[in-house]
């Protein structure tokens, strides 16, 4: 189910927090951060993110179209190696 409109997007306090600082001093360092649920406000376009998988941290420069979609659409948790091979199998009669 969705976040009820009257509520409003959730966007973490501690990344607007950061992001209002990087802005103040004029730093564009990364942001390191955990909170794959939080949406991205237009405040946070042209800054540097690094979302947590599960495992490592992926570095996600965040763009106008990004905005309105969630920091952990861009931070894949799941490896992709293929489907499965095909094996080409004897068959003898015996």
């Amino acid at each position: 189910m969705a976040r009820s409109s009257k509520k409003g997007p959730y966007i973490d306090q501690k990344l607007l927090k950061k992001v209002a600082l990087q802005k103040a001093s004029g730093e564009k360092q990364p942001i390191k951060t955990w909170a794959r649920h939080s949406q991205i406000p237009p405040e946070f376009v042209n800054y540097t993110f690094q979302i947590h998988n599960g495992r490592q941290f992926i570095e996600v420069f965040i763009s106008e179209e990004m905005v309105g979609h969630r920091l952990g659409e861009f931070s894949p948790t799941r490896t992709f190696r293929g489907h499965g091979k095909i094996v080409k199998r004897v068959i003898s009669k015996t």
